[in-house]
This record gives C-alpha cells, structure tokens and sequence, in this order.
C-alpha cells in the first residue's frame, strides 16, 4: 500500500507528465531521473535560436516536453573549439543519454566519449571528414544528418556565374583549422578549375585572422565563396560588413547570412534539420542504437537572394534567376 501511495503522489507532483514518458526511455532511468539531452551549439545562443526552436518544438510532438518529460542542458562554444572539450567533459558528468551537436563538434566529443550517442544536426561531409564509417551503417556512437556541402561547391559556383557572367577571380573564404571546411573548399577549386576561374584562398583559424583576411586580397576579385562553419557563423557580421564595403558579390551556406545582409545563398533549410534530429533523438531514447541508424541527406535546397544588398552593391539579379528563387528578400 506504501508503495503504491508513494507512487501516486509521484505522479501526482509531475502534474501527470510520468503517464506520457516513453515506456523504454523510463525503464532505463534512476527512480526520479528525467532523460538528459546535452545540447552542444558550436556558435552563440542567438544565432542558433531558430534551430533550437525546431528542435524543442519537434520533441514536445514527439512527448518530450522540456523540464517535465525531458530535461535540456545547453552549452554554448561561441565559435571557439576549445569549448568542445570542456562540454563534453561536462556532458559525461552529466550522464547525458545523448548528445546534439553539429558536425564540427563530432571528432572532440567521439574522444571523450564512446557510449553516449551523439547526434550532429548537420555535417557538411560525414563520411569524407571521417565522422562515420558509412551513411548507411555510421557504426559506433554516432548519427545525424549530412547536408553534403561539398556537392553542392558546383552549384554555388554556377549561381554566382549568373550574378557575375564576366566571373573570373574568385575569393574563397574557408576556415583551415575545421577538417570538413577544407574538404568543401578542395571542392570548390576542383569545380573553379573546370571554369577556368583563378581562386584566391583567404585561410582563417579564428575570429581575429577575418580582418587580415579581406585586407590581403590585394586584388579585387570578382565574387567570395564562404566556405560556412561554426567560426564563421560565430563571426557573422564581420564576414559581411567587409563584403558590402568591397561589393563584393558573395554565396553562402544558408538563409542566416542572407538575412544578415549576404547576396545570396543556397543549401538545405538547417531548422528543418534540427526537427528530424528531434526523431534521431526520440529513437534513441527509445532505445535504437545511434550506429544502427543511417545518416540521412537532405532532398530539398533553397535559393535565398537578398535583393536589397544586390542594389547597394551594384549587381543586378537576373530575372530568371530571381524566378526560381525559393525567397526573395527586399
């Protein structure tokens, strides 16, 4: 009889949620212990406030309701990668049942850790950086979703041939120091070199080379390429300040940038990647083994063009490719 009172006023102090918690993720807690999501954003709070939405959205469909069915622990990185580390440790500490990252969080969190499952949002190359095995059978303690970023170099080139048709000096924009950026700007040169274009590479490591960066191209080139990761996103405005002042005509990774004052970009929609990392997560807390679960790639881009920044750099967006973009901002 004590034990079924106990139990009762359990439930009842949750207002009721107990009854909604997925029947296998309860049977692996404590008594009392909610499961523990550790939240890993490899920028600032603001700047991944819209994925965070998705992502806390999709997992109260799911039943997993923040701080009664779920609990949330976030920490931020502001773009510096020692950071990683420091979360991971406390993550571990934690006992967190999984962790949500972006790709260039992975490789420091797999060294921390090996049993908590970890799953990255978004990647630019998974495979090619060597954070899974396969897509297929990503192995190990690892899954998420690739929006394969390098595949799409040849596209990005092809859009800003169409902004600048007399496209001949290009500017990359590229963060050595993350694996997967250099991959995609490996591509980027590859697709450069079939168009006969000369690349000038602007390398970076942290916040401070940006500036030195755009004073050393000493030549004007024609249009940038933002190789897009957490360091850049971290330092948004001063990758785009420079750009208006040099109207430069410029490509990015995703809507944010274009938003913020970019000419254009194109790439999957991240928020929506982050709800589908919510599923990731419900089914490991459910009990699927993340290295069970294929890496998905995403079937969908959008083409975002600001309008307004093309003005006040001097471009002029030609109609047919304003026809087929997914948004226009004026």
């Amino acid at each position: 009889m004590a034990i079924g009172i106990a139990r009762r006023q359990f439930i009842s102090a949750l207002g009721g949620a107990a009854v909604a918690w997925p029947l296998a993720a309860r049977a692996q807690q404590p008594p009392g212990k909610l499961p523990t999501i550790g939240f890993l954003g490899t920028s600032s709070a603001s700047n991944w406030g819209s994925y965070v939405a998705a992502f806390v959205e999709r997992l109260r469909a799911l039943g997993w309701i923040e701080g009664r069915t779920i609990v949330i622990e976030y920490r931020w990185t502001e773009g510096r990668p020692e950071r990683i580390a420091e979360s991971a440790a406390e993550f571990v500490h934690l006992k967190a049942d999984v962790i949500v990252t972006s790709g260039d969080a992975v490789a420091a969190l797999k060294q921390a850790t090996s049993a908590v499952p970890i799953v990255f949002a978004l990647a630019n190359d998974p495979t090619g950086s060597g954070l899974i095995a396969n897509l297929a059978q990503p192995g190990g303690n690892v899954t998420g979703l690739s929006i394969q970023s390098t595949d799409l170099a040849g596209k990005r080139l092809e859009l800003l041939r169409e902004v600048v048709p007399r496209l001949r000096r290009l500017a990359i924009m590229v963060d050595v120091g993350y694996p997967e950026a250099v991959l995609e700007m490996v591509a980027v040169q590859a697709a450069a070199r079939t168009l006969g274009l000369e690349v000038a590479p602007l390398e970076i490591r942290r916040a401070e080379d940006i500036a030195p960066a755009f004073a050393a191209l000493k030549a004007q080139a024609d249009a940038l390429y933002v190789v897009v990761d957490a360091l850049v996103v971290a330092n948004k405005p001063g990758m785009i300040t420079p750009t208006l002042r040099l109207r430069l005509p410029t490509v990015f990774q995703n809507r944010p940038f274009v938003e913020a004052g970019g000419l254009m970009s194109y790439g999957t929609n991240i928020p929506s990647l982050f709800q589908r990392a919510a599923e990731l997560v419900d089914k490991i807390l459910r009990g699927t083994k993340p290295g069970d679960i294929p890496v998905e790639q995403p079937t969908k881009f959008d083409l975002v063009i600001n309008l307004t920044t093309a003005k006040a750099i001097g471009v002029t967006i030609p109609p047919t490719l304003l026809a087929r973009a997914d948004e226009v901002i004026e």
